[in-house]
Order: C-alpha cells, then sequence, then structure tokens
C-alpha cells in the first residue's frame, strides 16, 4: 500500500516538472509573442475566427442571414488588417497598437449599423460589460467580484 502512494506521488511530481517543458514547446518564441490581449475573446488574434464570433453575436443578437453574411465579411475583414498590422514591423508598438483600435472601433461601428433598434440595444450593453472588463483590468481590479450581468432574453 505505501509503495502504490510512493508510486503515485513519484509520477504526479514528475508531471508536474514536465507540464511547464511540454507547454514552452507549443509557444512561439518569446521575442514572436506579442502583449496579450484583454480584449473580448472573439476580437483577440487568433482566438476565435470571423465565422465563429458570427456565430457567438447569431445567438446573442438573433441575426438574420442576410445580417449574418454581412457581420462575417466585416469581422473578416478586420481579422486580416489585423494580421497584416501584426506582421507589419516598421510600426512602432504604440502606433500599432492605435491603428488596431482605429480597426476595432470601425469593424464595431459597422456592424452596429446592421443591427435594428432592439439588436442595437443588446450590442451596447455587450460592447458597455467589454468596456467595463478592459477597465477593471487596467486598473488591477480582474480579480474583484464580477458584476452581474443583465439577463439575456
Amino acid at each position: 500500500m505505501l509503495k502504490q502512494h510512493l508510486l503515485v506521488l513519484v509520477a504526479a511530481g514528475a508531471l508536474s516538472i514536465t507540464a511547464p517543458f511540454a507547454a514552452a514547446q507549443d509557444a512561439p518564441p518569446a521575442d514572436q509573442q506579442s502583449q496579450p490581449s484583454h480584449e473580448h475573446p472573439g476580437w483577440q488574434r487568433g482566438a476565435q475566427d470571423p465565422a465563429q464570433r458570427t456565430q457567438e453575436l447569431t445567438k446573442r443578437l438573433k441575426l438574420t442571414s442576410d445580417q449574418q453574411a454581412k457581420v462575417q465579411e466585416i469581422l473578416q475583414s478586420s481579422h486580416s488588417q489585423m494580421e497584416a498590422l501584426h506582421q507589419d514591423s516598421s510600426l512602432s508598438q504604440q502606433d500599432r497598437r492605435t491603428k488596431m483600435m482605429d480597426i476595432h472601433k470601425g469593424a464595431n461601428d459597422q456592424v452596429r449599423a446592421l443591427l435594428d433598434s432592439n439588436q442595437q440595444k443588446k450590442w451596447d450593453e455587450m460592447q458597455a460589460r467589454r468596456e467595463q472588463h478592459m477597465e477593471n483590468h487596467r486598473s488591477g481590479n480582474a480579480g474583484s467580484e464580477p458584476q452581474a450581468a443583465p439577463p439575456q432574453q
């Protein structure tokens, strides 16, 4: 019995030691890593492709098929622009961030323009929650109590 417990402890120790090394093999080199994004997961580089984000918005906002096609086109365009900007090493980090924020705002404005008044209200609530989350994270309150989200309809 003691041998079995010892074996389990040794195996767990070996796993805890090797896990970080296995994870490090999958991560890009430090000089290729970008600053972590604290935006909504749908807008993070590589976190969600435009089709996934469109499906998420379809569920939350009850998009029509016409709206879905247009939203996905907007998201694909902004995703491509973000990718190109990420690869552009001629810009300073601050200039790159400013341009990314402009692309993000432009895409948000285009999506909002496609929505009816009820959808716009939900969209605005989603954006307000996102902004609050980002502000909490920036001010170091990410670990504080989360605010209750309004009920989804």
